[in-house]
């Protein structure tokens, strides 16, 4: 029996996280209320509405989907910023070399850098998450629903 009274209280709380994820893209785009019908989910995370897509992430979800895209995109990184970060010995043309190679060369260029975790961070402060998450327009906006912060980004 608590076990089934666990797993509602989970499901209740990722309803209501989902149902302010619409209110938060609802305040964001000025939706009235019958428009907020017009918003299908695809995929448990893109948010459709006119022919537009968002992202609604909770902060925990823009971090992690920010590193993820980072980690993936490593090799397009300027290879000035990569060897500020490469560990001890390895320069800046060591990127450049890499970088000719593209997407083959990601995980080569991963394995040089010294602490990806400060990587990441650094990537973020120096270029905000929306231009890691947001490939419309590198926004990142934020709206507050019951006191929890959502992230809406732009898809297309």
């Amino acid at each position: 029996m608590q076990l089934q009274t666990n797993q509602n209280n989970i499901n209740n709380d990722i309803d209501q996280v989902e149902a302010e994820k619409v209110r938060a893209l609802q305040s964001h785009l000025n939706l009235n209320n019958d428009e907020v019908n017009e918003i299908t989910l695809e995929d448990g995370e893109l948010y459709h509405i006119n022919g537009n897509e968002y992202k609604v992430l909770t902060d925990e979800e823009a971090d992690e989907q920010a590193k993820e895209y980072i980690e993936e995109t490593v090799w397009a990184f300027n290879p000035s910023f990569l060897s500020s970060h490469a560990k001890d010995g390895i320069n800046e043309d060591v990127f450049k070399a890499l970088s000719e190679k593209c997407e083959s060369s990601n995980e080569a260029v991963k394995s040089l850098i010294k602490d990806f975790d400060h990587f990441v961070d650094d990537a973020i402060l120096s270029d905000g998450r929306g231009h890691f998450m947001s490939s419309y327009d590198g926004q990142e906006h934020e709206i507050k629903i019951k006191n929890n912060w959502y992230y809406i980004y732009r898809i297309n």
